[in-house]
């Protein structure tokens, strides 16, 4: 495909017809799935570093914030699922300027609403943390981790939107580098504050959150100085500054495409709360089981989840390019890449569960439990991986509503449900058998959905 004047290739092509789109699409994948990694593996050593060298009240007072704190990223998840699919159509109509001006806008209204966060969240963190009930020994720790985490939104915010730009065009491999500098500096400063090491302050529960300011702010910056060494169409300039002026149909369409997935998110989070509650019945080593195996799910679902978001980029790069004969091969691409990735992974846990569970539990009889859980549930993620294809390729046309409807009736109309009544006949073991039920049942209505009114109809650039 002939690219458009003066805006050049700055990762993956996915209309490189000299390579197979499966290469294309790892070559993509690999630097997505290990930036997931690791994120999970630095909010893991932050709490490691908070329980072993300050303590469990430490522990709890971060714990305590955390649902406010999830909230305000589904609402960034939100955005950046919008923002991706206008700057993929732009990318791939090869229109520059367009790029630059979603990008624009998107920093101007995340920056905004990092201001706004940081304002309110500080007039008010004491009030929101005793409406969250949380306990009075720890309120006072809770109280001061929140307001640095609120006070540094308006940093984070932009830099996390301006990751996603990049991958919106094809580009993972950088994003991932500078997170690789921030997640190295986050584990070296979190034990500095926390010890006083090179003379810093003592700041205890506050760490965490001055240590991701500095490792997040000098990554950021260190970004942006290498869009601007490389002269990168997206380094930040005197055209994206002016461009922060939020342009309102941009900004709508952003929100359009972004809210249902925020709101899908969230979503399935309180399904998870319904859940931990029905596991809660049957003991405290139901409840560890559950938590051991979540760790291991939330590995096996990495693959899925990056794969779904490649193909919302790529999907999005063809209906820009007006190659709507490619979205089928995207789909096929991504939904057999799925089930290899997906099933050597699910295989291999298979194979060596009770070693895995193993690295977590050590009592016999929880042991068992978890166990039975990988045996009902592991499977059925490939199905998850399928629907998170088809409604990423969905979603890359600005067709948002009715994959996000699918995904929440599967969690609040079968899987909750489900759950809740087979525990009544099963045990413990019905509470694990919703999953798969669920993962069957939104698979389907993803295809119906695609299959009957999604292909059948012509999809245009939305701005």
């Amino acid at each position: 495909m002939a690219q458009a004047p003066g805006m050049r290739r700055l990762g993956v092509n996915i209309f490189d017809t000299s390579r197979p789109l499966w290469l294309i699409f790892v070559i993509f994948l690999i630097p997505l799935i290990l930036s997931n990694l690791l994120q999970t593996a630095s909010q893991t050593l932050g709490s490691v570093f908070l329980g072993r060298m300050i303590g469990t009240d430490a522990l709890a007072a971060v714990s305590a914030v955390f649902p406010v704190i999830f909230l305000l990223f589904a609402f960034l998840i939100g955005i950046a699922s919008g923002s991706t699919i206008l700057i993929g159509q732009a990318y791939g109509a090869g229109d520059h300027h367009r790029v630059k001006k979603v990008a624009g806008t998107v920093l101007g209204a995340t920056f905004a609403f990092g201001i706004i966060i940081a304002i309110v969240g500080v007039l008010f963190s004491s009030t929101m943390l005793q409406l969250l009930g949380t306990p009075s020994n720890i309120i006072a720790q809770s109280d001061a981790y929140a307001r640095v985490a609120f006070l540094i939104s308006p940093i984070i915010f932009p830099y996390l939107a301006y990751t996603t730009f990049l991958r919106g065009t094809g580009d993972s491999t950088t994003p991932f580098y500078f997170l690789i500098l921030s997640t190295v500096l986050g584990a070296l400063l979190t034990p500095a504050f926390i010890a006083g090491w090179f003379g810093l302050p003592r700041l205890g529960v506050v760490s965490v959150a001055v240590a991701g300011l500095l490792s997040q702010g000098i990554s950021f910056l260190a970004f942006l100085i290498r869009l601007r060494m490389t002269n990168n169409p997206l380094q930040f300039d005197r055209e994206t500054a002016r461009d922060m002026l939020v342009d309102p149909r941009i900004l709508w369409t952003v929100l359009r495409i972004g809210i249902p997935t925020g709101i899908q998110v969230v979503m399935v989070s309180l399904a998870e709360i319904a859940v931990i509650s029905f596991v809660n019945r049957f003991g405290s080593s139901a409840t560890a089981a559950y938590g051991a195996v979540n760790q291991v799910v939330s590995y096996v679902q990495f693959p899925a989840i990056s794969i779904g978001i490649t193909a919302s980029i790529f999907g999005a790069q063809c209906i820009g390019a007006r190659r709507e004969d490619m979205l089928g091969a995207v789909v096929r691409t991504a939904v057999g890449l799925n089930y290899v990735i997906g099933g050597v992974l699910i295989a291999l846990c298979y194979l060596f569960a009770w070693q895995i569970i193993g690295w977590f539990i050590v009592d016999p009889h929880t042991l068992g439990i978890a166990h039975a859980l990988l045996m009902i549930t592991l499977w059925s993620y490939l199905l998850f991986g399928n629907s998170a294809v088809m409604s990423g390729v969905m979603r890359s046309s600005g067709a948002v509503l009715w994959p996000t409807i699918n995904g929440i009736f599967a969690i609040w109309g079968i899987e909750v449900p489900s759950a809740y009544i087979l525990m009544h006949y099963f045990g413990i073991n019905g509470v694990w058998m919703g999953y798969p039920i669920s993962f069957v049942v939104v698979v389907l209505l993803q295809f119906f959905y695609y299959e009957r009114f999604w292909k059948k109809r012509t999809h245009e650039r939305l701005v």
